[in-house]
């Protein structure tokens, strides 16, 4: 169920954004609302935007038609009683990433990152597994990557999101061990905080609070 209270504030922080001309805001308005959907990111700065169209961005956003759809929906879903689901579970997903040298990864995503081998098959390794608390990332050795390293970082290609709590103090301790970043800590236009590492064969991961 949406929190309504932190979509209000969301919404305000955007119309501040749009007030101090900051431009990630601009393609986010475009992208959500169909009167901004032409124009530039200077028009958008310099055109009038008000609370009531950050609210129905963040409802679209949500998946509402509008802030008021959005307000009833919410209220519909808290008067719910709880219903039974499928006795299948969802229980954690594991992206796979692609290295040419699995022992450099393994001492990069352990080492740098904090996290832990929890399994290595052959020898040499051609495929692993490292994990800290809940996030599983496998990583597969192949000869040649699937992928243009330099299209990935160009365009931020994102190989796995990975959400975690007190981002701020991984962003330092990332920091301090010398990993390789290819955004430092911001807050998105949307309200999370982020950073994106970029592992010894480019995938770009994304810490996000």
């Amino acid at each position: 169920m949406p929190n309504i209270e932190n979509l209000r504030k969301q919404a305000k922080r955007i119309v501040r954004w749009h007030r101090e001309g900051h431009h990630p805001v601009a393609e986010l308005i475009r992208l959500h609302l169909t009167a901004f959907g032409e124009m530039s990111d200077v028009d958008i700065l310099a055109h009038r935007f008000q609370l009531i169209d950050a609210q129905e961005l963040i409802a679209k956003q949500q998946g509402f038609p509008s802030w008021q759809a959005l307000l009833q929906g919410a209220n519909d879903m808290s008067e719910q009683q709880p219903i039974n689901q499928s006795s299948t579970a969802f229980k954690r997903a594991e992206p796979q990433l692609f290295t040419t040298d699995l022992v450099r990864s393994l001492t990069y995503y352990n080492e740098k990152l904090g996290f832990e081998t929890k399994f290595a098959y052959g020898d040499p390794p051609f495929y692993a597994q490292v994990g800290r608390g809940e996030a599983h990332i496998n990583l597969r050795w192949v000869e040649l990557l699937p992928f243009d390293p330099a299209a990935r970082g160009q365009d931020d290609l994102l190989a796995a999101t990975i959400c975690v709590e007190s981002i701020k103090e991984l962003f330092l301790d990332y920091q301090a061990k010398g990993a390789d970043f290819k955004q430092t800590l911001r807050t998105e236009p949307w309200g999370a905080r982020t950073f994106i590492i970029a592992d010894p064969d480019g995938n770009l991961v994304l810490f996000a609070e």
